[in-house]
């Protein structure tokens, strides 16, 4: 079903269900020897939610051959999309930043898994159910907190600023932001508002880090074509039908004329980085130049 304006969702529908699939790969992706990710929350949050797909994926039992779901490409890709934010955001502690916000969190684990300072605070903000869930399954887990987790159960299309702020969010302090994997869900007139209240809310020194999209090469195509890999893993999910198409701006653009410094690594750039070969041409060839982008606010 498409999207609708005011279209509402859990972990086993429509957008959250991507979110599920996503851990599911994270929870592969720890599976593997010397992995470049370990998600220990991952694999009981996906059986959690109950996505028979889902759970195959996490547990390793899809194979096919078929360069779009290789299970190594499959691996490599979440782990270093999942490892690239990791890092942004220990950089950003590292560098005294001690303020944090994850947009459409998710089943994101970073709160519980990542080495934060004790000062931190770290705020999700995501749909009132999807918060609910992965609290409750996470609390039933055990899983300690380094730090101070604060959840924001709001839909990013409505007053998100607002019950931000009621939550304590401090804007005259720097901030890390993280939108993974966010933006292609959003309309691009929405994509802008959003990256125009993460400025405002932004004090010198703020970072965010997000996905690079090479919107020449993201074409229809690549909508079909995850679309294709999805229910051929099961998901009854048509992913093509959750993304909002038509022109729209660069982040990278976008947050420079903003007063933004950004830095972007491709795809083919930080599979290197990692020890990984390139992914199959067939998988470059549907991103282009896309990757992900760390921004700064001087």
């Amino acid at each position: 079903m498409s999207r609708t304006d005011d279209d509402s969702w859990d972990l086993a529908s429509s957008v959250g269900a991507t979110a599920t699939s996503v851990a599911a790969q994270r929870a592969l992706a720890s599976r593997q020897p010397d992995p470049l990710i370990v998600d220990p929350y991952a694999d009981a949050l996906v059986k959690a939610v109950g996505l028979e797909h889902c759970i195959k994926i996490a547990e390793g039992d899809l194979a096919f051959d078929d360069p779009l779901l290789d299970r190594r490409q499959m691996c490599e890709q979440i782990a270093v999309r999942t490892r690239y934010f990791d890092d942004f955001f220990t950089s950003a502690s590292s560098a005294g930043i001690r303020q944090a916000v994850i947009l459409a969190a998710g089943l994101d684990t970073r709160a519980y898994r990542l080495p934060w300072p004790p000062d931190a605070v770290v705020f999700e903000v995501d749909q009132p159910r999807v918060i609910e869930f992965k609290s409750a399954v996470l609390a039933s887990l055990g899983a300690a907190l380094p730090a101070e987790r604060r959840t924001v159960a709001v839909d990013l299309r409505d007053d998100w600023v607002g019950a931000l702020q009621d939550k304590g969010f401090d804007a005259s302090v720097p901030t890390a932001w993280i939108a993974e994997g966010l933006l292609i869900y959003l309309p691009p007139d929405a994509q802008d508002r959003l990256l125009d209240h993460i400025t405002a809310l932004s004090a010198p020194g703020s970072r965010l880090a997000t996905e690079h999209m090479d919107t020449a090469a993201l074409s229809t195509e690549w909508a079909d074509k995850l679309s294709e890999r999805s229910r051929r893993m099961g998901s009854p999910v048509n992913l093509a039908d959750l993304f909002y198409s038509g022109e729209r701006n660069s982040a990278r653009d976008y947050l420079t004329a903003r007063g933004w410094r950004t830095e972007v690594q491709t795809t083919r750039e930080i599979y290197t980085h990692n020890g990984f070969q390139p992914p199959h041409e067939e998988l470059l060839a549907l991103v282009g130049d896309s990757g992900y982008l760390c921004a700064t606010l001087d």
